[in-house]
């Protein structure tokens, strides 16, 4: 899920590329060096070899992501999975059964099913060439980190972390995969939509003139809890948690975290990658106000001002019974668009009418032609940039504070409990802003 300019002007798209990479503090002189394209990636460069894809989080994500990539390379075989709970691996493992489409390439035996904290771990280590990471995004620095030093093409969901010493752990991971010559591709997956790529496109070329504000809103309904099935034992506050980990900010990042920051990867995304210089936000729950929702927010409103003077105002939440909208409303100084409708409004008015398939196919299909040709996609830069994004919008809603992006790249918080156990883990209280401190 995922990178120039916004004017004509190619010293302006020169400029505002150059900021993006210096403002932010997570950029590495690694990631800003030109990819070596055409290098030869030294392994899995056959057209008929057969890719062995590894599965860490089997929920419904995941299970999505398995299809998907099977689907879209048609030498390629699942012989791993593993997930925090066996059942899940399990259920998951059937439903693929009913796939016709890609039934015949489930080749996962049953020691190949893993377990546990640590399932990823042994997922990585079963000889697999690629591996999808679709755990929740707490866990995803740990699982990333290890993947990369074993030497696997990853796919990795959004977010990538949840806290920034977490995102820091991502980046240095990101600099070793370059090094080895690793696809990583993110799940931020608007990146790889046809109608979207061309509507950025045409508005980092001037068709609108200078974007001057953003319009951003990802407002939805609630979305699904689990609880114990009929007679099951209770389950311990960390089983809880992580089975319902939506609701939990270590676990999630919080909704501005874990489903809105599709909408700013796209913002950052239209403004060259650039990173928002501060944010002033709102925020706090309504509906969602029983303890069995845990303790995120359910209404985001964010400030976010950008290098050279653009404004993104941006709005999210997951409530039932309002409004749904979930777009990108740009203003320029000729005109305006809508992104995900692919329409320019203006002297330079212009409406998509291309392809539409599937941008979750494509990102696989991306994915594995890159490692068959040799020359990996590496969206290392922007899924950590929009990451960011996403924690210091929340960290300005929690706060009640004005925050700049220097200050949140120095956070030493570190959310989630020291160590993984199925134990009654404390459960956080609610951010009130004004009162939570910045950490």
């Amino acid at each position: 899920m995922t990178d120039t300019s916004h004017t004509s002007s190619p010293d302006r798209r020169v400029f505002l590329k150059g900021a993006a990479v210096a403002s932010s503090a997570l950029a590495t002189a690694a990631w800003a060096a030109p990819r070596a394209v055409g290098a030869t990636a030294g392994v899995h460069t056959g057209v008929d070899e057969t890719l062995r894809i590894g599965l860490v989080g089997c929920g419904g994500r995941g299970t999505g992501a398995a299809v998907d990539a099977l689907v879209a390379d048609k030498n390629s075989e699942l012989v791993a999975v593993g997930d925090t709970f066996v059942d899940r691996a399990q259920d998951m493992l059937e439903a693929l059964g009913f796939e016709e489409s890609v039934a015949d390439r489930i080749k996962v035996s049953g020691d190949r099913v893993f377990s546990g904290f640590d399932a990823y771990k042994q997922v990585i280590d079963s000889g697999v060439d690629v591996v999808l990471l679709c755990t929740p995004p707490h866990f995803r620095a740990e699982q990333f980190e290890y993947a990369v030093a074993q030497g696997k093409h990853c796919f990795v969901e959004k977010p990538v972390a949840t806290d920034i010493p977490s995102l820091r752990r991502v980046a240095a991971a990101c600099d070793e995969a370059r090094k080895k010559k690793l696809a990583v591709v993110s799940g931020l997956c608007w990146r790889y939509d046809p109608g979207v790529r061309e509507t950025v496109k045409r508005l980092q070329d001037g068709a609108i003139g200078d974007i001057v504000a953003i319009e951003s809103s990802y407002n939805a309904g609630t979305l699904w809890r689990r609880t114990p099935k009929p007679g099951a034992p209770p389950w311990s506050q960390m089983e809880e948690q992580v089975r319902n980990w939506l609701y939990y900010t270590w676990l999630s990042g919080d909704i501005i975290c874990e489903q809105a920051i599709h909408s700013l990867d796209k913002t950052a995304w239209l403004l060259g990658d650039a990173s928002p210089v501060e944010a002033m936000a709102l925020g706090g729950r309504q509906q969602r106000t029983d303890p069995k929702y845990g303790h995120v927010f359910d209404h985001f409103s964010v400030f976010f001002t950008y290098p050279q003077g653009q404004h993104v105002y941006f709005t999210c939440r997951q409530q039932d019974g309002c409004t749904t909208r979930v777009e990108e409303r740009v203003l320029g100084t000729k005109g305006t668009a809508e992104v995900l409708a692919g329409r320019i409004d203006g002297p330079s008015a212009w409406k998509y009418d291309g392809p539409k398939p599937s941008m979750y196919r494509v990102e696989h299909e991306e994915l594995f032609r890159s490692i068959r040709d040799g020359d990996p996609i590496h969206n290392g830069d922007y899924m950590i940039n929009s990451t960011q994004i996403s924690i210091m919008g929340r960290m300005a809603a929690y706060t009640g504070k004005t925050l700049t992006w220097d200050q949140v790249a120095a956070s030493e918080q570190k959310l989630g409990p020291a160590q993984y156990a199925w134990t009654d883990i404390e459960s956080p209280p609610v951010a009130i802003p004004g009162v939570t401190k910045f950490a």
